[in-house]
């Protein structure tokens, strides 16, 4: 089991330079989990592909439906005191730390793409291309 942000979750399901690499990350561990917070940021990505004009609307509702059966009995809710605990440790947004902070509370790693998140933990987080190497 592995925590994947919205990103990774992006990657997945919208065609992109790092799509094979989230593939194969799916087929090296199937079992991601999220926190709740998923859906609205994965609704803002693609929020930015309809402004942008790269998928229609027919689309979008479709690649959310997709996500959302990918999710499905998948999504936790991160425990609100250890969020504020990373926040106020932590150069990253709430948004992010309710990833890491799901990660710690189940002992799994976040896989993230996200440089920022990456550096400032380093011993809970993997980076997509890392985890993907990996043996």
């Amino acid at each position: 089991m592995i925590v994947v942000d919205s990103n990774i979750l992006a990657y997945y399901h919208l065609k992109s330079e790092f799509s094979e690499m989230a593939f194969s990350a799916y087929r090296r561990d199937p079992q991601w989990v999220s926190p709740v917070l998923w859906r609205s940021e994965f609704q803002n990505v693609l929020a930015g592909y309809l402004r942008k004009k790269l998928i229609q609307l027919p689309k979008a509702k479709q690649v959310m439906e997709e996500a959302l059966e990918l999710m499905l009995e998948s999504e936790f809710q991160a425990q609100s005191h250890k969020v504020l605990d990373l926040i106020s440790t932590s150069a990253c947004s709430s948004y992010d730390c309710e990833y890491v902070a799901l990660a710690m509370q189940f002992d799994i790693p976040l896989l993230t793409n996200d440089k920022r998140i990456l550096s400032q933990f380093p011993g809970t987080t993997i980076g997509l291309k890392d985890f993907v190497s990996q043996n």
